[in-house]
Order: C-alpha cells, then sequence, then structure tokens
C-alpha cells in the first residue's frame, strides 16, 4: 500500500491540537476510521478549514504516518446545510457520530457503516420522526457490526441506548445532548 491515499469520509470527531493544528477522527468509505492531523487548519488563510467542520462529507487525501496520518487536502461533498441551524437534528447527528466511533475499530474498512451513516445524515434533512431515524440507526448498526439486537429488547423495546452503552463499556455523552 502507497505512503499517500484518497479516501471518501464524514469527519465524526475534531479536536484542537497546538496552535494551528487539529486532530480530526474521519470514517472513511474504505478505511474505516481514521485519525489524521490537519496542519494549519485553524488559521484564519486555511484552504482545508471549511471542507473538514464536524458532520462534512469529503473527499479527502492523507499522508500515512507512524502515528497519526496528516491531512494533505480535503474536498467538500455535502456540508449538510439543510439541517444545521436545527439544534435536535444537531444533537442527533452527534449521537450517529458518537455510537460509530464508539463501535468501531481503527483502520478497519466498514463500507456499509460508511453507507448507513452517510444516509442518517441526509435523511435527517427531511425526517419528519428523529426518535424513528434514531431507532433505524441503532438497529442497523448493531446488526451490520454483529451485535444483534438484545433478547430483552425482542419482549419489550425501548431504548437500544443502554444496550449500546454496553457493547461499547463506557457512557454515551451525546444522550445528554438530546433531552
Amino acid at each position: 500500500m502507497g505512503k499517500t491515499y484518497k479516501t471518501e469520509g464524514v469527519v465524526i470527531k475534531r479536536f484542537n491540537f497546538g496552535e494551528a493544528d487539529k486532530i480530526l477522527t474521519v470514517f472513511t468509505k474504505h478505511h474505516g476510521k481514521v485519525r489524521a492531523v490537519a496542519k494549519g487548519v485553524r488559521r484564519l488563510t486555511s484552504r482545508k478549514a471549511g471542507n473538514v467542520e464536524l458532520f462534512n462529507q469529503a473527499t479527502l487525501f492523507f499522508v500515512r504516518s507512524k502515528n497519526l496520518d496528516l491531512l494533505t487536502e480535503a474536498v467538500l461533498i455535502n456540508s449538510f446545510s439543510g439541517w444545521r441551524a436545527n439544534l435536535k437534528k444537531v444533537a442527533v447527528a452527534y449521537y450517529f457520530c458518537e455510537v460509530v466511533d464508539k463501535l468501531t475499530p481503527d483502520n478497519q474498512p466498514q463500507p456499509d457503516v460508511y453507507r448507513l451513516l452517510v444516509d442518517c445524515l441526509v435523511r435527517l434533512g427531511e425526517a419528519a420522526s428523529l426518535a424513528k431515524l434514531v431507532r433505524e440507526f441503532e438497529e442497523t448498526i448493531l446488526d451490520q457490526l454483529g451485535f444483534g439486537l438484545p433478547d430483552s429488547w425482542r419482549r419489550q423495546p425501548g431504548s437500544l441506548r443502554p444496550y449500546l452503552e454496553q457493547v461499547t463499556e463506557r457512557p454515551l455523552t451525546s444522550p445528554k445532548i438530546l433531552r
């Protein structure tokens, strides 16, 4: 495998690093979850800054490194601007991204999970029932990753969040935002 690669991905997590950089967690179509440094992206003159915002889908160019890959370029595909002004929909998008981040290992291709994430972010724009969309997302991701649904849930359907927290062995923080 070469030292550089190009892939499509969704930014699922980011935090500031140093004076002008960000560390991104990107869920990609062909490489799964990738952690990378976006150098200089916090500078006002950065061309990449708008393309690597949280939830953005972009074509990304990376250089492999020992620890964190280096993001060299990003071309925006979809910013999902139709629902970004709606706080409840943004909270649901945070939840989707947190679940994907916690349930998937680094650098393991998961094309079905990638398609599910993008599809749910697209559907978020016109979703009449956010609870129904969240429920479909939870059921599908658990099925795709081989966890299945708990027997107790089959007998008495309810929220799958406690089960997701049990699977990840740590609490999810985004449900606090959903309240």
